[in-house]
């Protein structure tokens, strides 16, 4: 997946916001809560970061091209950076991108999830 495609796929879930922050990354919000972030990496090659469930962060953390996000992942978080990748694997992206999206919503304030319109039910 390139950034374009991130960003366009991003764009398409509900009630995002997105900002260009900590060094040039692509950073993903709803409700102001971050949760996806494309780039944050030194190198050429795109990288993706996203909230997981416990779960899903135990499956990935050790897979290839899976990593435990840096700077997030050391501090306790279930946060993790999919990189080096291959193009076929953007289903499996876009499913971790709307779990994320799911999981930050769900943790905004009722009032919130309300106002933006999200799970509804």
């Amino acid at each position: 997946m390139t950034y374009i495609e991130f960003n366009n796929f991003c764009r398409s879930l509900p009630a995002t916001s997105h900002v260009v922050q900590w060094g040039g990354s692509h950073v993903w919000k709803v409700g102001a809560k971050v949760f996806a972030i494309g780039g944050w990496r030194k190198s050429d090659k795109p990288a993706f970061t996203f909230k997981t469930s416990d779960h899903n962060f135990d499956v990935l953390h050790d897979q290839p091209g899976f990593r435990p996000a840096p700077y997030l992942a050391s501090r306790g978080m279930k946060w993790i950076q999919q990189y080096d990748i291959p193009a076929s694997a953007d289903d499996q992206l876009k499913y971790y991108l709307k779990e994320s999206h799911r999981i930050v919503s769900l943790g905004l304030t009722k009032k919130k999830q309300n106002e933006l319109g999200l799970n509804q039910g």
